[in-house]
């Protein structure tokens, strides 16, 4: 704990404070002291330029800039030279024969080496494998960290010193000798300048790797994380010596914390020397080298020692020290002129210690003109005088610390919102000083000159001289705060400062909501100024247009063109139609409302009846408000006022105990969907355009307010009704116009309501009655808190101006501000990518199956539930089930096991853009006493402080009702309605127990197998197959045993005891009654007797199946485990053949993959069945019909297969998987079922100052203050604010959800109860539409009317075709598949051979299309029916009496008897078919017409074959249009 807290203060609080130094005893000496040498010279550099400024004039001033810019490219290019050289260049290998000390430092290199009294080898390694994991690192430059900190800019193909030479490493290398022999030379290219040496054959030498290599791997991650930082890895050409280390000279292990020297290699001298290239040729490497001499008296690193190579018994003593203490003998080349080179004794963890990396040349140009920048202007303020005294000093340090961090930065900094490196976070002190610097000198520049015009706002006046100045006053202080501006972590980093300021000028000047990343603020605010300016430029009858259509679209642009995944993902394609079916509406409501805002601006109307009519409309804006935002939400509330114990009015499924359908439309959801419409569109409109008629220069106060209105209009009406009170009755004076006013009045609210939220949350978490000490600290920090009271609210009021959290610190009592954060409030796009077969490896999926924890497999649940909100959300926040709402707000949906936040980030008009993030099924402790807290009812509390008297009928105890104003949370619904899955999972072990049950399953699995081979398209090419025919010619034999030790007569119901194996007469005796049946169930059946094809290839493939099961268990024993992990091993597709017997299943792979695979899991789900009705299947026909029946209805698959995801996302009716959990110890096989259902969720608001300010300390804590103990006291359970439950939703590794969505956007046209309130959407079709129904029924009415015998049938409503076409439920459903029966989706079994893309997807993704389709031609058969009405002016109505509601008849009217036993021509005929799913019955067609008109529809609608949907219906469309013609010749 003291080291770590030493730690925290060196590289934390005082690199915070200086900028990035700070001393390292870790690091080496030359390190440190570069260090405190560098950030003297910054710090210096511009302190004696202040006090020689009177010396100086301009251009003595412009030379020492370019000077300084001239020292800082030189640093730069320097260290990007030697990251290449790194990457590209080679390590040469010296030894010397003395003990010679010299420190690390380049030497000069002539052209050309001469002999001298040594020897050195020197060789180049090229690291090509794609596959090493940066385990093994050489001495001089770590292979991992090589491909860590490879450069994109780098050129792979450069050529390398003509001495080098390229071996391949093996890890063997490191623990074994290596032989040598005599190689050729290479010789080097001339141009290199180095002269051909012979090689000598007394000793070849090559590099050793070094003892601390794995310690300098661990160290190299804790200097620097360069990989965060973005781009992609180039492993290249990585140079690296490795050499092995003898046995006997391994060095004991070092630990994680070492210093630079450390990190250097050391070289250690083997005995097996004569062995290396004997070695290094076997590897397939090629080793050469040219050795040339030494120069006399040169000198080695200090502490280096170089002992003889030819004295190997020296003493004890000697060789301990030489281990100890031996330095590497290598040095890089880095190359200055084609003869010219440098020795650079330094390595690549050594040199990213000295300098932070800059990746690309960009990069470094951008640094060095940044620094250029910090120096210019800060010399420049300097020289003008802004500072004095000690102050100059002050500033000279700020200017130090935005520099030196440019070269090493502070990292973690505090407002680092990620582990590791943050390249980002490195130009944010230059960034804000340049910034800071420019507003300082142009407030002094304007604010001395006579041009800037100052303007007077309510007393206040702005832009004036004296104005200027103070504001550069502060900007001045604020310059010389910045080292404690940035411990405290004030300032984010610059990418989410620009992403914050564009959000909060949009929201608060132009009345937008939220954006989702830093494109779309820009995107969001650059639309903003274009409307504003068409508003000021056509204000007049284009303002509302322009608004309304700014409205209806998203933040995002992206939407448009989201990319197409292998998998394919209906959630974007909905996103794209949605957006064009709003589009398409806006192209006719636009112009409508332009037209109508232009007639009403144009008549005198706003003006005749000033200022009454201005009065009416406050006063409707606020009842209609009130009663609509204040009274109806909290009538609907669960506790109404924080008294009433339960809600005054209620939806249909609050007193039910388990919902069964989708949630019902109820009467006061329509009003209040209704008085939103009414609010939205008739009475802000006309406030607005009631205040623009005589204030037409606040065109941009009057836009904020309408879209305000259109997007959020919860909190509009307590704005306006207090900005007229305010200015009309208190204040009148003051007001400047009503637009103004408002638009003043509207930031100053909320910034109130901000303030109103934190003050919510802190009162909350501290009150002393509730505290829950987490830890030590807490109880510690508690009464120190109480004094600073004070100093809170102070921070509180700062926070809400600048829209920062307010955090506490470790989760204890005191608090502290943060940075500001955007509504979205993480700063990278995190969603969850879910780990399936899709993405793993076929190795790591049978051996580990990385993908088998419950985190992972648990994910798809939430993804689901993201999709059923995605359809469902807008429309329900329009519908008032989730309360009030605002931008930013948070709520958490809780369940029996789902439990999931949910951030909601940008409203508009009609859609809202939301982040779901899912908990873990099996949370914590602390969680699970959160979740009790949510969702037990307080109800039955009849506390009254210490006693109990009770409480009043229908209300709330005292205590309760005391106990629910101090939370940070309140339910907001307690039934509310989605569409999920219900989750039922059996542990396999007590299913399987005992024999007899395994005896059963194995039966199934057997009789599962029969089924398939027969059904199979494929039996006839089988049985013909002559490899198949002769592998199972023995079975043949009577007196043919299978005796395989698999077999047991335990679990075997056709074991022949006597025979110690399974004969064909044994399996004959208990399968051949089912094989027949089976065999009678085809079209075309095929030989089944005893001694046939077919029985002996269902012989054998069941003798197969269950010897696979025996060898994927991997034991002959009979206990459970091996045999559910076998189970589990063919679940999954891990079919293994092992016995020679069996490898005839390989002439046609479908044999394992469409009959064995799906066999195994047929079975599963038939014992499942077994429990419920266990003599049910011993009928064939019953067992028949039930696996048929489980084929359409269910997917039987694995849980890792890609199939299952997509299966889910496409609303299977039920699925099943059997999974095996190893978690926490726990060694277990489960078997899930899910059923497609609708799930209850309470919802549950919470405050979202509260979830910030959680979030905020969370990461301030993990990421700067590094606590990483998994029990610290900020994520221990709080109830009253939900701390645990909202810290374990951060981003990963901060939090640890299991899912967390991607954002997704949410339309109101996609929710049916909404549509059927408002209607749908009015777009040019749609339109069409209305106008050919209202034509025909017109047509009908007049046909019908004009008849005197008409019948009423004829004339009712216009006919039945309205009554078709408009005559939905009263109310109908959330999802309308569940009202109307639905085909049922056939689903093929994945199989281990079959990749997720020709996987078949099931017919339920295309039902919803066709069935629209299908919708279109019956509405066009409607239409044709208008022939009736002119019929009727010719025929008596006893003749005609045809009832116009036209019904498709049933099915096995219009087809052969052939094509009804045909499953997919009935369940395409089911879809098809309107006459029970409409309530229309067949005989409204026929009931009043003679025999030869029915034989006129029954003769010629014969299909033949599999004829389509369409082709009947225009079959019948025709027969309708020749009745005319066959009723006047019958009548005539």
């Amino acid at each position: 704990m003291g080291s770590q807290a030493l730690q925290i203060l060196r590289q934390g609080v005082w690199a915070s404070l200086t900028g990035g130094w700070y001393v390292d005893p870790h690091q080496s000496t030359f390190s440190n002291c570069f260090h405190l040498y560098l950030w003297i010279f910054l710090l210096a550099f511009p302190f004696l330029l202040s006090l020689l400024n009177i010396l100086l004039n301009l251009t003595a001033f412009n030379v020492i800039r370019q000077l300084f810019s001239a020292f800082f490219t030189a640093i730069k290019a320097v260290n990007f030279r030697l990251h290449a050289m790194f990457d590209l260049g080679e390590i040469v290998e010296k030894r010397q024969a003395s003990f010679t000390t010299d420190p690390n430092r380049m030497e000069e290199g002539e052209e050309g080496s001469g002999t001298h009294d040594g020897t050195y080898s020197e060789s180049l390694f090229e690291d090509s494998s794609d596959e090493d994991d940066g385990s093994d690192m050489s001495a001089g430059s770590s292979l991992g960290s090589q491909r860590r900190f490879s450069s994109d800019d780098e050129d792979d193909d450069e050529d390398d010193d003509s001495s080098s030479s390229t071996s391949c490493y093996s890890p063997d290398l490191a623990n074994t000798g290596i032989a040598s022999q005599p190689v050729p030379p290479q010789m080097p290219s001339p141009g290199e300048g180095e002269e051909p040496d012979t090689v000598g054959s007394s000793h070849s030498r090559i590099a050793q790797r070094s003892a601390s290599t794995a310690s300098a791997k661990t160290h190299a991650r804790v200097l620097s994380m360069d990989g965060a930082g973005g781009g992609s890895n180039n492993t290249g050409t990585l140079a690296s010596t490795v050499l092995p280390l003898p046995i006997s000279s391994t060095p004991a292990p070092r630990p994680l914390t070492i210093s630079k020297s450390d990190l250097e290699a050391r070289t250690v001298h083997s005995e097996g020397f004569s062995r290396a290239h004997h070695r290094l040729d076997s590897l397939g490497g090629s080793w050469a080298g040219n050795q040339t001499g030494w120069r006399a008296g040169e000198l080695l690193e200090e502490g280096a020692f170089d002992l003889d190579h030819e004295s190997p018994h020296e003493s004890q003593e000697n060789t301990l020290m030489i281990e100890e203490k031996a330095k590497p003998k290598q040095y890089y080349r880095f190359w200055l002129l084609p003869g010219k080179w440098l020795r650079v004794r330094y390595d690549r963890l050594a040199l990213l210690a000295l300098l932070d990396r800059n990746r690309r040349i960009g990069e470094n140009v951008f640094a060095v003109v940044l620094a250029s920048l910090v120096a210019f202007l800060g010399f420049l303020l300097l020289l003008q005088g802004f500072f004095r005294d000690i102050w100059v000093f002050q500033f000279c340090l700020v200017i130090a610390s935005c520099q030196y961090s440019l070269l090493k930065s502070v990292q973690p900094d505090a407002a680092s919102p990620m582990h590791g490196h943050n390249w980002i976070i490195v130009y944010s002190r230059p960034v804000y000083f340049c910034l800071c610097c420019v507003l300082i000198w142009v407030f002094d520049l304007v604010g001395h000159s006579d041009s800037m015009r100052p303007f007077t706002l309510y007393g206040v006046t702005f832009f004036s001289a004296h104005f200027l100045l103070c504001a550069r006053d502060m900007l001045i202080v604020f310059t010389l705060c910045f080292p404690v501006i940035f411990l405290f972590g004030l300032l984010p980093q610059v990418n989410t400062f620009l992403m914050c300021l564009l959000e909060q000028v949009d929201m608060h000047l132009f009345g937008g909501t939220a954006t989702t990343s830093p494109l779309s603020s820009v995107y969001s605010l650059l639309r903003s100024i274009l409307v504003a300016a068409l508003n000021c430029v056509y204000w007049c009858f284009l303002y509302t247009f322009y608004v309304f259509v700014y409205v209806r679209q998203s933040s995002d642009p992206t939407i448009l063109w989201s990319p197409s995944l292998e998998i394919k993902d209906p959630l974007p394609e909905k996103l794209r139609n949605s957006v064009k079916e709003t589009l398409h509406s806006d192209l006719v409501m636009c112009p409508l409302m332009a037209i109508i805002t232009f007639a009403i601006s144009a008549s005198t109307v706003f003006i005749a009846l000033q200022p009454a009519l201005s009065f009416v409309l406050y006063i409707l804006a606020g009842v209609v408000g009130f009663f609509t935002h204040y009274l109806l939400p909290q009538l609907r509330k669960q506790l109404p006022w924080f008294c009433l114990a339960h809600p005054v009015l209620r939806s249909r499924e609050y007193s039910q105990f388990e919902v069964r359908d989708a949630a019902q439309l109820m009467w006061f959801e329509k009003l209040y969907a209704w008085l939103q419409c009414v609010e939205k569109y008739f009475i802000y409109p006309a406030v607005v355009l009631n205040s623009l008629t005589t204030e037409a220069h606040t065109v941009m106060a009057g836009m904020k307010l309408l879209r305000s209105s259109f997007c959020v209009p919860s909190q509009q009406y307590v704005t306006l009704c207090f900005t007229a009170l305010f200015f009309q009755f208190d204040y009148p004076r003051v007001s400047q116009t009503f637009l103004l006013d408002y638009y003043c009045m509207s930031i100053l609210f909320s910034k109130l309501w901000d303030l109103l939220y934190k003050l919510r949350f802190v009162l909350t978490y501290i009150a002393p009655w509730q505290i829950t000490w987490g830890s030590a600290f807490h109880a510690f920090a508690q009464p120190f808190a109480v004094p600073h009271s004070a100093m809170l609210f102070v921070q509180a009021v700062f926070s809400a101006l600048f829209s920062t959290p307010l955090n506490p610190v470790l989760g204890s009592a005191v608090f502290v501000t943060s940075y500001t954060r955007p509504v979205k409030f993480w700063e990278r796009d995190y969603n969850t990518k879910r780990v399936d077969h899709s993405n793993t490896r076929l190795a790591t999926q049978l051996d580990r199956n990385p993908g088998a924890d419950d985190n992972n497999l648990n994910s798809i649940f939430y993804e689901h539930l993201t999709r059923s909100l995605q359809h469902s959300l807008c429309g329900d926040l329009l519908l008032g089930r989730w309360g009030n709402y605002s931008t930013g707000d948070c709520f958490i949906l809780a369940s029996d096991y789902l439990n999931a936040l949910v951030h909601i980030i940008e409203i508009g008009n009609g859609l809202a853009t939301f982040q779901l993030r899912g908990l873990e099924f099996r949370g914590t402790y602390c969680q699970q006493r959160e979740v009790e807290a949510i969702t037990e009812g307080v109800e039955e509390d009849e506390g009254c402080c210490c006693c109990e008297p009770g409480h009043l009928p229908h209300m709330l105890s005292f205590n309760a009702a005391f106990g629910q104003r101090w939370l940070a949370w309140e339910v907001a619904a307690t039934k509310y309605v989605l569409e999920g899955y219900s989750i039922s999972d059996n542990n396999a072990a007590s299913m399987l127990q005992v024999f007899d049950l395994r005896k059963i399953l194995i039966t199934y699995y057997v009789k599962s197998i029969i089924y398939y081979v027969i059904r199979s398209p494929k039996l006839e090419e089988w049985l013909a197959n002559e490899t198949v025919q002769e592998a199972l010619r023995p079975c043949l034999s009577p007196s043919y045993v299978d005796s395989d030790p698999t077999f047991n007569l335990n679990i075997d119901e056709d074991y022949d005891h006597r025979a110690s194996g399974i004969t064909p007469s044994s399996f004959c005796l208990v399968y051949l009654e089912w094989i027949k049946y089976c065999n009678s169930r085809r079209q075309t059946p095929v030989e089944s007797e005893k001694d046939s094809p077919l029985v002996t290839l269902c012989f054998g493939l069941c003798i197969l199946g269950r010897r696979a099961l025996g060898t994927a268990s991997h034991s002959m024993s009979a206990s459970l485990e091996p045999f559910l992990y076998g189970l589990h091993a063919l679940f999954k597709g891990d079919f293994r053949i092992t016995s020679p017997r069996d490898e005839w299943v390989f002439a046609d792979m479908d044999l394992l993959n469409r009959v064995v695979a799906p066999g195994v899991r047929m079975s599963l789900k038939l014992h499942q069945d077994h429990f419920t009705s266990p003599d049910e299947y011993e009928d064939p026909v019953v067992l028949y019909d039930a696996i048929t029946a489980n084929e359409e209805k269910m997917l039987i698959s694995h849980e890792g297969d890609p199939v299952w995801r997509s299966a889910i996302l496409a609303n299977m009716p039920s699925l099943l998987a059997l999974r095996h959990v190893m978690d926490d110890g726990s060694d277990e096989y489960k078997i899930i079922m899910l059923n497609k259902r609708f799930l209850s969720f309470r919802v549950i608001k919470v405050n979202r100052e509260c979830v910030r300010g959680l979030w905020a300390g969370q990461q301030q804590e993990l990421v700067f203050l590094r606590n990483r103990n998994p029990e610290r006291g900020s994520i221990q359970n709080a109830k009253q604010a939900l701390r645990n439950m909202i810290n374990s939703s951060c981003d990963q590794p901060i939090g640890y959800p299991i899912y967390v969505s991607p954002l997704t956007t949410s339309y109101a046209g996609a929710h049916v109860q909404l549509r059927s309130v408002w209607g749908g959407p009015i777009s040019p079709h749609n339109i069409y539409t209305w106008f050919i129904s209202s034509w025909d029924r017109l047509q009908k009415g007049c046909g019908a009317g004009c008849n005197s015998g008409g019948n009423i049938e004829d004339s009712d409503c216009g006919g039945g075709s309205a009554s078709i076409s408009n005559n939905p439920a009263a109310h109908p459903p959330q999802n309308t598949a569940s009202s109307i029966p639905q085909p049922h989706p056939t689903f093929l079994q994945p199989s281990m051979g079959m990749t997720p893309a020709s996987l078949p997807l099931p017919l339920a993704l295309l039902s919803q299309s066709e069935g629209r389709m299908d919708a279109g031609l019956v509405s066009s058969l409607h239409r044709t029916s208008s022939i009736h009405g002119l019929l009727g002016q010719h025929l008596s109505s006893s003749q005609l009496s045809f009832s116009s509601s036209v019904a498709l008849p049933p099915a096995d009217r219009f087809c052969p008897s052939s094509l009804q036993d045909n499953p997919s021509h009935r369940a395409s005929q089911r879809g098809l078919s309107l006459g029970q799913g409409s309530g229309l019955p067949y005989e409204a067609l026929y009931s009043k017409w003679s025999l030869s008109g029915r034989k006129g529809f029954s003769g010629p609608a014969v299909m033949e074959g599999d004829g389509s949907a369409s082709q009947s219906i225009r079959t019948q469309v025709r027969m309708h249009a020749s009745l005319p013609d066959l009723l006047i010749n019958k009548i005539s």
